[in-house]
């Protein structure tokens, strides 16, 4: 189906006739950069008439994405934000100002390049990417915020020449497509820094350091390890930053887990850097794009509470360290009863997860509607290995109505797993 008029006629096309890597898994993955350099040679080289901020890492990018498009926006500045995946609509994928591309926009886009995509048979991905540049050139953004998808080095994004680079945690994951160890991973990450142009690094992780060390040097890129100037402690759902030894921001931020003090001082660093290169940001912005990231970006799926009493709240972490950060948040809850909601992609390490889950909860085993999702029969049997206890309940929010049913008022429900299980909440 080409002669397609409608936005949903163009998802259907886009989601059943292009290899889309968050539903099929490592068959749409491309390992070059060849796609998306001639689709922006069709489109007249967009990525290069707006300028952007590079973001990768393991975890912790999307939410450092939004924060730094936050307060770029509480600056003035039209800023553009492109992260992936998705979890309601695809145009969440594109935005400006925290408002979605239009879906007249997508489906002229499509319609403009299909000669090519027919041509090329690009993946889903390449598309979104070209699609995002296109947008950003078109409404001349001051600035755009471009996530990276995966890895770094040929990742669909890497034609972009940024202002500077950020990098966020590494850990394992994807590993069958970056490598089998942390320093193949932060390799593949570290492709993403450009000649004489800046990087921030969030987390000095030390057995990784050499990496970032020498990829820098050889491109005369100054590097900035944000963790050792930025100090960040959290009490109570607040954040104390001292730069300095001197305390430089105390908010109380809008993404409120606490794992996102490791993200914290890479947006900050990011922030000082770009105000080096001409973006005139107070301390007042940065504490309003703080506070008011989910309004002025529409983050979703980051320790989101979706009900008090039973407290339910759900998280898109799906691989070992964004896990173990999640599982440490539940843990400083206090709770009656703990209920879990839980579903995984097939092609993760499924084991390594699932032994970081408690054993003194009920679990939900639930399954995405997408072919990469484990089947929840399965991942029931393989948590009962690791002494995990429940029911299968295939559909997300069926299971969320059973725990919601059994719960009191006291318990806690997780909900999470995968970025699929929480696109599925009907709530979210």
């Amino acid at each position: 189906m080409t002669n397609f008029s409608t936005y949903q006629e163009v998802l259907e096309y886009l989601y059943t006739q292009l290899p889309m890597f968050q539903r099929v898994g490592g068959t749409a993955f491309r390992k070059d950069l060849v796609n998306t350099e001639a689709l922006c040679d069709f489109l007249d080289h967009p990525q290069h008439r707006f300028k952007s901020i590079h973001v990768a890492g393991t975890n912790g990018k999307g939410s450092s994405s939004h924060m730094i498009a936050s307060v770029l926006q509480e600056a003035g500045y039209k800023t553009g934000l492109y992260t992936s995946p998705h979890l309601k609509d695809f145009t969440e994928r594109v935005k400006i100002n925290g408002e979605p591309v239009t879906k007249h926009f997508v489906v002229s886009f499509i319609k403009r390049i299909l000669p090519v995509i027919e041509t090329l048979s690009p993946s889903f991905f390449e598309i979104t990417v070209a699609l995002a540049f296109d947008y950003f050139a078109q409404q001349q953004v001051d600035i755009a915020i471009i996530e990276v998808g995966m890895g770094g080095r040929l990742d669909s994004t890497n034609v972009i020449q940024p202002e500077l680079s950020l990098i966020t945690n590494i850990s394992e994951d994807h590993k069958q497509w970056l490598g089998d160890t942390l320093e193949k991973i932060a390799f593949e990450k570290a492709g993403i820094i450009k000649d004489h142009t800046p990087v921030v690094i969030s987390e000095k992780q030390p057995e990784i350091t050499h990496v970032f060390d020498q990829k820098a040097i050889d491109l005369n890129a100054s590097l900035s390890y944000a963790s050792d100037e930025y100090m960040v402690s959290t009490q109570n759902d607040k954040w104390s930053v001292r730069l300095d030894q001197q305390v430089y921001l105390e908010i109380e931020p809008g993404l409120v887990g606490d794992y996102q003090c490791y993200n914290l001082p890479g947006v900050l660093k990011t922030i000082e850097l770009i105000a080096e290169r001409g973006f005139r940001i107070e301390k007042i912005h940065i504490e309003r794009g703080l506070e008011h990231v989910v309004a002025n970006t529409g983050i979703k799926g980051r320790w989101q509470v979706l009900g008090e009493n039973p407290f339910m709240v759900c998280d898109v972490a799906h691989n070992v360290a964004g896990i173990k950060s999640i599982m440490d948040q539940v843990k400083k809850k206090l709770y009656g009863e703990l209920h879990i909601v839980w579903g995984m992609m097939g092609d993760k390490e499924i084991d390594d997860i699932l032994m970081l889950l408690p054993t003194k909860a009920y679990y939900y085993f639930c399954q995405a509607g997408i072919p990469r999702a484990k089947k929840a029969g399965e991942l029931q049997k393989a948590a009962s290995h690791h002494q995990l206890q429940g029911t299968v309940i295939e559909n997300v929010n069926l299971a969320i109505q059973e725990a919601l049913s059994v719960a009191k008022t006291d318990d806690l429900i997780f909900i999470g797993g995968s970025n699929f299980i929480v696109a599925e909440i009907d709530s979210l």
